[in-house]
């Protein structure tokens, strides 16, 4: 019994040992990743200045999902509160905040590499959606944020805890996303606006944070067990297949699934159903002409 017991607390000794060395090695990690600087020297923007490019840069912050995560009016909210996996709070973007630290081509940069005045990471900023938003596009998204209202609104700052930085160790959880974004410089050109596959294509940039970048669908990166992963987007028997352009335009429009069921309050299907009908009818003709692929369970978006 003696030895049993010196044995047992020996491995229970062990494993805990284990586990603190983890989450010690998986906090050091996270450290340097998000110490780690990257050099950004895209071409300047050109702002134009008036109140169509306002506009529009209204209507991207809203159909790209801006305003589901740094709220109306870019006043800034808390996004996610993952108990032990993070506090993820989306920064005020007012003037009146960010003066001194962004201009525009830092807003841009920001946008689409996910990179702060510093040259350092923005965390959990899912800049692979935007990596590819046209120079005209991120200028009037730009021109629009720095056309806001000042707000004093102070969300909170974000804490990434234990047990979000083991999973981005083993990456389930997204962090730091500029890791994985190409910083050469380039001039980015949308394709002409219309209800095309190709204008749909660049539409689904922001689409693939949560469905991945294939649309097939997957486990959002960090998000709690009980959320039912994002579902496949692509034409195979557990995505799109059997579904009509009525159908996809419903669940964005009225957040329904074709049975009638709703869809989880996760997908935010409010802001994407802002989209103009050129837009929708975009998407719909990109993602429905996608190879199938399968991928998770079929469910519908959201």
């Amino acid at each position: 019994m003696r030895k049993w017991f010196i044995r047992s607390a020996w491995l229970a000794g062990s494993f805990l040992a284990a586990v603190a060395a983890l989450f010690v090695f998986a906090w050091f990690k996270a450290e340097a990743d998000m110490a780690r600087t990257y050099d950004v020297s895209d071409p300047p923007l050109v702002l134009r200045g008036d109140a169509a490019e306002r506009e529009r840069g209204e209507h991207l912050y809203t159909v790209t999902g801006c305003v589901e995560c740094h709220g109306e009016a870019g006043r800034g909210k808390v996004f996610i509160d993952a108990g032990p996996v993070a506090y993820v709070v989306a920064p005020n973007l007012t003037p009146a905040v960010v003066a001194g630290r962004y201009d525009a081509d830092r807003l841009a940069v920001a946008i689409r590499h996910g990179v702060g005045p510093d040259g350092r990471p923005l965390r959990v900023m899912p800049s692979a959606d935007f990596m590819n938003l046209s120079d005209a596009d991120t200028a009037a998204l730009v021109a629009y944020l720095q056309s806001l209202p000042d707000s004093d609104n102070d969300p909170g700052t974000t804490e990434i805890r234990p047990l979000g930085r083991v999973l981005a160790m083993f990456g389930k959880f997204h962090l730091v996303p500029a890791a994985d974004i190409d910083h050469g410089p380039r001039t980015r050109v949308a394709p002409p606006a219309g209800p095309t596959a190709e204008y749909g294509a660049y539409l689904a940039q922001v689409c693939t944070g949560c469905h991945g970048m294939g649309w097939t669908g997957q486990r959002v990166p960090g998000t709690p067990p009980e959320l039912p992963p994002a579902p496949n987007l692509t034409a195979h028997a557990t995505g799109l297949a059997g579904w009509t352009e009525a159908d996809f335009v419903r669940v964005l429009r009225e957040g329904k699934r074709p049975d009638g069921g709703e869809v989880h309050p996760f997908m935010p299907w409010r802001s994407y159903g802002r989209m103009s009908d050129d837009e929708m009818q975009a998407l719909w003709r990109h993602l429905s002409a996608l190879p199938p692929k399968a991928g998770l369970p079929r469910q519908a978006p959201g």
